[in-house]
């Protein structure tokens, strides 16, 4: 996530600060909805439980710096995380999982953290973060690099067909841009009959894979009222 190879308004920024960006506008336009947000790294945390605060979500979401979490990718640990947290909600919830890497730490598979997810009825929209291969110039000619060497994109494929969600790819700021209006496509929130469908990992977002940190937002819906 530390990465300099997105670019915005013609200079050269992170990742995490362009996932933190679209992350944070993604979050306010959440009015209504019970947002937890869930790092992870080596190590999965809880930085924000489920709260309908979403300012105040938003305000941790921009205390998240790189390696926080420690080096190395623990997705199948972060879903377990979100597992837990989100066992005594009511109704439908839904988990957004952003990682710019591959699982490469803690103690559950992603797979099984995946099946285990989809008996509990939590779906997860996964997203991975990472540029296309391209040509650069250096000091031995034209050189081609990829900035999604890392990414495990069959994983996370896997993740979001498992538990009845969608996997995309974010190659760039507008393309996760995109991504976040689709999500709030598919899982609206509607005010009126309190009915609440959200997004990473991310949950969380799932937010830096390439150097060991990633980032989960979770997120749960629920209905009452006349759906009830």
């Amino acid at each position: 996530m530390e990465e300099l190879n997105f670019n915005v308004a013609g200079r050269q920024v992170t990742r995490m600060a362009v996932v933190k960006g679209v992350l944070g506008r993604f979050i306010q336009a959440r009015d209504g909805d019970r947002i937890g947000i869930v790092v992870f790294g080596s190590q999965s945390f809880v930085l924000s439980p489920m709260t309908l605060d979403i300012h105040a979500a938003y305000s941790l979401l921009d205390s998240i710096v790189a390696r926080m979490a420690g080096d190395g990718t623990a997705i199948g640990d972060a879903i377990g995380m979100a597992l837990k947290r989100l066992s005594h909600s009511e109704g439908e919830t839904v988990l957004v999982l952003l990682t710019d890497g591959a699982n490469t730490a803690g103690n559950v598979a992603p797979d099984k953290a995946a099946e285990l997810a989809a008996q509990a009825g939590l779906r997860i929209h996964s997203i991975g973060v990472g540029g296309v291969p391209r040509a650069v110039r250096g000091l031995l000619g034209m050189q081609m690099i990829n900035p999604a060497a890392d990414l495990d994109e069959n994983t996370l494929q896997n993740i979001a067909k498992t538990t009845g969600g969608q996997y995309f790819r974010a190659t760039d700021r507008q393309a996760l841009e995109a991504i976040y209006q689709r999500l709030d496509e598919l899982e609206p929130v509607t005010q009126g009959s309190r009915v609440v469908r959200p997004t990473t990992e991310l949950y969380v977002w799932p937010l830096g894979l390439a150097f060991g940190l990633s980032l989960g937002l979770a997120l749960s819906a629920w209905r009452r009222g006349a759906a009830r």
